[in-house]
């Protein structure tokens, strides 16, 4: 079963009763930090699918992970600097390195249908997260008004991840219907 580890420890250190104390938890540049963070394990996992799985479906999917994360990081990147601020290292990015460990070393013991099951499972959940993440805490709480359209502009990059995903998932696990 796929460790939703992502969600849980987002849940954990962001998700509250109240969403306006998400702001206190964690500022524009932390925020950005995270988003960098699990774009960069997303693309991790895309490399180890295009070394590890020999589906056309999932490379593809795996090419488009690297490409449209790559293409969010510059534009974070680009922006940190036209704002002339560096993205500062938190608590829940330092979780989803720790978890991302974890869920590489599952995948690197994997091969054939279920190393593609599990990652495009992987995938699911971990766009699923990062969904409800940026849309019910980091755009709401962005306090710069150029960071709040950045994650506005991802969003639907990612839901297209997601939904991609999905897909995916439905066909390479059957009976999940892209849940």
């Amino acid at each position: 079963m796929i460790r939703l580890t992502f969600a849980l420890a987002l849940s954990a250190l962001l998700w509250t009763t109240d969403p306006s104390e998400a702001q206190t938890l964690l500022n524009d540049v932390e925020m950005a930090h995270v988003a960098v963070t699990a774009s960069n394990i997303d693309i991790a996992y895309a490399h180890l699918a295009l070394a590890l799985s020999q589906n056309d479906d999932v490379r593809a999917f795996a090419e488009i992970m690297i490409r449209d994360h790559s293409a969010v990081n510059a534009q974070v990147v680009a922006l940190a600097k036209a704002l002339n601020v560096t993205a500062k290292d938190n608590a829940v990015s330092q979780q989803l390195i720790r978890d991302a460990t974890s869920i590489t070393s599952e995948l690197t013991r994997l091969r054939g249908a279920a190393f593609d099951a599990f990652y495009v499972r992987n995938e699911l959940a971990y766009h699923r997260a990062v969904n409800t993440l940026v849309a019910d805490t980091f755009i709401p709480n962005s306090a710069n008004a150029d960071v709040k359209r950045a994650f506005q502009s991802a969003l639907p990059i990612f839901r297209g991840h997601e939904r991609h995903a999905g897909q995916l998932a439905s066909r390479l696990t059957p009976g999940m219907g892209g849940r």
